[in-house]
């Protein structure tokens, strides 16, 4: 039996029903834990530039929200100067509580059904040639929310037919069709997050399973064999070296193409604590490895996150695919062979 659609097992929503201002009322009674000195290496450019006011401005305006935002995420900075904000659809409340996340958990509202317009809207302000969307989890949607991401990209592809699209989903855990439905629309990358290593998982990602995730990657990969496919870890949550390396070994059997590797961050004291800060040299020598296990690209430093120089690192993996194919032709070796 493929071992990738074993250890799938039942998982109940986390829902918050009552009134609560708390941004993480599911949190709220757990203890606070002692932080770890951030080491020098751990620096980002205060955000504060017209540009970065710019794009906010935008993303307002449009009514849209951002990962880059509700994640509290340390590149936002840097990237908004740049114009490029990661679209998080599907609203701002989580169905999850996942022990490292910074999103909000609760009872989401209905679904938007302006929001494709709108977001292909502000694609074409921003003035982007990639664009990233995510979503929170939607437990509580039929499709957990696949048939409203396809909506996003056919509407954004509509608007902007230059324009390449990234998507990074929840795991659609027990949807049926639903990564079926994603990858029908089309997307350029399909990117999933296995964020840990398996031993991690019922303490940082309680709602989710590591071989149901693994098999989403796999099952894009079939799906569509040009897609490219797309996952990241977080460090310093108390995993092992080894680990990481399975890991890695895990989703090139599923065929995935990029791999991420970046530092973890708490949002709060009442989110998982960082047990170790992981070195640059010790991030080096992961991307090495990484490479060597057969990944057509790499990204992995302490501020690496999933969206993260995307498009530079999309048009990098997309002329590296091109450089390998004409070798292949002029040598007369299948794509199957590489």
């Amino acid at each position: 039996m493929d071992f990738l659609t074993n250890g799938v097992t039942d998982m109940v929503p986390v829902l918050d029903t009552t009134a609560s201002s708390l941004r993480h009322p599911e949190k709220a009674h757990r203890h606070d834990t002692a932080a770890l000195r951030k080491p020098d290496w751990i620096r980002v450019k205060a955000p504060g530039s017209s540009a970065y006011a710019e794009t906010r401005r935008i993303v307002r305006d449009h009514g849209l929200h951002t990962v880059c935002v509700e994640a509290g995420c340390p590149n936002i900075g840097e990237c908004w100067e740049a114009r490029h904000a990661t679209m998080m659809i599907m609203g701002d409340v989580c169905t999850r509580a996942c022990a490292f996340c910074n999103v909000k958990t609760g009872r989401p509202r209905p679904l938007d059904h302006t929001e494709p317009a709108r977001l292909a809207d502000a694609v074409a302000k921003l003035g982007l040639a990639h664009v990233v969307v995510t979503s929170v989890d939607r437990d509580d949607l039929t499709d957990g929310g696949a048939t409203h991401f396809a909506q996003i990209i056919r509407a954004v592809r509509a608007r902007n037919p230059e324009v390449t699209i990234e998507v990074l989903t929840p795991d659609f855990l027990r949807k049926e069709g639903a990564i079926e439905t994603v990858i029908a629309a089309r997307p350029d990358v399909f990117n999933h997050n296995l964020e840990t290593v398996p031993s991690l998982y019922l303490t940082v990602r309680p709602g989710a399973r590591y071989f149901a995730s693994l098999r989403l990657l796999q099952r894009a990969k079939e799906l569509d064999s040009t897609v490219f496919t797309k996952s990241g870890v977080m460090l310093g949550l108390g995993e092992k070296r080894n680990e990481v390396l399975q890991v890695m070994d895990d989703l090139r059997i599923a065929k995935v193409d990029f791999l991420t590797i970046g530092q973890y961050l708490r949002p709060t004291p009442m989110h998982h604590p960082v047990i170790s800060f992981v070195t640059p040299a010790e991030f080096k020598a992961y991307e090495t490895i990484a490479y060597s296990k057969g990944f057509l690209m790499v990204s992995a430093s302490p501020l690496t996150r999933s969206s993260y120089h995307a498009g530079e690192n999309f048009r990098r993996i997309r002329a590296a695919t091109v450089d390998v194919a004409t070798f292949a032709r002029s040598a007369g070796i299948s794509r199957g062979k590489i």
